[in-house]
């Protein structure tokens, strides 16, 4: 499969097709939010972000900065090439709860250790995420947890075809 028409960014933008592979962990400078069951789960000033080629930045943001009980063991697991293996866990906000809707890496592999006390959480099932104060769209497709903000442009790993890339 060829790589598909990539966008230009414009100034203040990045191009995911930028970001390497392997992945990268970097330090996020804006507050991160999350919302659930009309609750504030998460709230941060300390998130970190994975960038890797084709997809949105996934945010993880620190276990503690989440309030008590927002989080519970799910069923199931995942392994990544390059961090390791996964954990999935619910996230409870009010009385909602997103079953499976959040992972983090108990033991990532080497590179990575930053993401040990840390949870990802897709956007799609939550009130709302957001990143400087901007809400975030869910990476397209449902399988991946990258979040989308005005300052990323793809075409984003996720959308039908994308498979291949």
């Amino acid at each position: 499969m060829r790589r598909p028409d990539v966008i230009t960014p414009a100034p203040g933008q990045e191009s995911v097709w930028d970001y390497p592979r392997p992945p990268r962990v970097e330090r996020v400078a804006e507050r991160v939010t999350i919302r659930l069951g009309g609750e504030l789960v998460a709230d941060t000033t300390d998130a970190v972000r994975v960038l890797e080629t084709s997809h949105p930045p996934v945010f993880y943001l620190p276990i503690a900065d989440f309030v008590d009980g927002a989080l519970s063991d799910a069923p199931g697991s995942s392994f990544c090439e390059f961090k390791g293996e996964a954990r999935y866990l619910d996230v409870r906000g009010g009385a909602v709860v997103a079953a499976g809707a959040a992972w983090n890496y108990p033991h990532p592999t080497r590179g990575f250790e930053a993401l040990s006390d840390r949870v990802a959480v897709y956007a799609g099932p939550m009130d709302e995420c957001t990143v400087g104060g901007e809400v975030v769209v869910p990476q397209p497709g449902g399988f991946y947890g990258g979040w989308v903000t005005s300052t990323v442009v793809g075409p984003f790993k996720g959308v039908p075809g994308s498979m291949g890339w």
